[in-house]
């Protein structure tokens, strides 16, 4: 347990106080009763005598003093809490060919007005990060559970040139696997050391973090994509694909040019076999917003520092307003 202001656990020590003051009411309780004795009052008092029920209420008020002193302190406790949390990265394909409208009215708007969707059903626990990729693939968002910067970045999406699926699988993976830049540049004459390569994984192990590829699947650019599915599988990050468009294809109009497009569904199957993920395919708009309505990334829970103030004083409270019935009912007077 630690405290957001230490300083307080100080007022611990009226607890010894309060014993003091205690003991030294009980001698001089002794010494009346001893003085009525002398005096021939003994049977009078010793009819009054109490016994064992004089201290608790003094013993109730003790405790709950001690924890109101503790709650001064502001408590924290690492506590398993029942949420989901983790990171989702949708991977954007914003080629050329997903301008093509075999989807209506394109596929890049159907799987831009599902996107929507899916970030708007996030809990605030779940951050969200957006991959943008072609023949290359760079974040354009990272993750936040800021749903307005979310959506705003998604409409600015659009059709750019080829395809590169291993780009866009990569970019995630550094987005989810990046660490914090340093404050300030350090510059130093020794000789870096390399980074080692971290042992491969069990597919699907990494529970905190998955990848939402969605594209046509039609590869144009390198790398090759079932390598970086193997990386992605190696971290044990799941990738879950789902498909845009259809597989009897489309032709579209690039820069004057025709080009015949259509969905390489099984290039996405085995990515998303490869990473313990699963495949979608969605044939229209609609369809596509059930499948990220369903979709169960299975995100982990984690311990988490929670202030439990509330509870030390709640307590403190309770053990004081017995400490005082106690005294009333058996005393016949407040502590």
């Amino acid at each position: 347990m630690t405290f957001i202001w230490p300083y307080f656990l100080l007022s611990l020590l009226l607890a010894p106080l309060a014993v003091w003051l205690y003991l030294r009411g009980q001698r001089r309780r002794r010494q009346v009763i001893a003085g009525y004795a002398a005096l021939g009052f003994v049977q009078s008092a010793a009819g009054r005598t109490l016994g064992w029920r004089r201290h608790p209420p003094y013993a109730l008020f003790l405790v709950g003093l001690i924890l109101f002193c503790v709650a001064l302190a502001r408590p924290q406790a690492t506590l398993s809490l029942p949420r989901l949390e983790g990171v989702v990265i949708l991977a954007f394909d914003v080629s050329g060919s997903m301008a093509a409208t075999d989807l209506e009215p394109s596929r890049m708007e159907a799987a831009r007005a599902a996107a929507i969707d899916f970030i708007q059903r996030q809990p605030s626990t779940v951050r969200v990060g957006i991959v943008a990729f072609s023949e290359s693939g760079f974040t354009v968002q990272p993750p936040t559970n800021d749903q307005a910067a979310l959506l705003a970045t998604v409409n600015r999406l659009r059709p750019e040139r080829g395809t590169s699926l291993a780009s866009g699988i990569l970019a995630a993976l550094n987005t989810i696997f990046a660490t914090p830049e340093p404050s300030g540049a350090i510059y130093s004459s020794l000789t870096p050391t390399p980074s080692p390569t971290p042992t491969p994984a069990a597919p699907g192990s990494y529970e905190s973090a998955a990848i939402v590829l969605l594209t046509d699947g039609e590869n144009t650019a390198p790398p090759e994509p079932l390598e970086s599915a193997q990386i992605a599988a190696d971290r044990g990050v799941r990738i879950y694909t789902i498909g845009i468009g259809s597989t009897a294809g489309t032709t579209i109009e690039i820069d004057g040019m025709n080009f015949f497009t259509r969905l390489d569904a099984e290039t996405l199957q085995r990515i998303a076999e490869m990473t313990d993920g699963e495949y979608f395919n969605a044939q229209d708009e609609e369809e596509l917003s059930a499948i990220y309505r369903e979709l169960d990334v299975q995100l982990v829970t984690r311990p988490e520092k929670t202030e439990v103030t509330a509870l030390f004083a709640g307590v403190a409270l309770l053990l004081l307003i017995g400490g005082a019935a106690l005294s009333m009912v058996w005393l016949g007077r407040a502590p």
